[in-house]
């Protein structure tokens, strides 16, 4: 499955996940998509733990079209 990964700080306010709340500080950013189909998940950095970021999955037309989603995703969350 192919995976990209970014690190991050929080921005204000934390990222919301399904699982357990709003987290903040540095986080560990990952995305996965297959067929077209992307699941965003987020961690506190280094943490063996992955939460699913509230309402952040969607479905590419491209798949060719991950990284630069992945990328977007990175820097509209990295506001230290």
């Amino acid at each position: 499955m192919p995976e990209l990964r970014s690190s991050i700080a929080a921005p204000p306010g934390g990222v919301m996940t399904d699982e357990v709340g709003v987290i903040t500080g540095a986080l560990d950013l990952a995305t996965t998509c297959v067929d077209g189909a992307v699941e965003v998940w987020i961690r506190y950095a280094g943490a063996e733990e992955w939460y699913r970021i509230s309402a952040a999955d969607c479905h590419l037309h491209d798949p060719r079209d991950h990284e630069a989603l992945h990328t977007a995703l990175a820097a509209v969350l990295n506001r230290p």
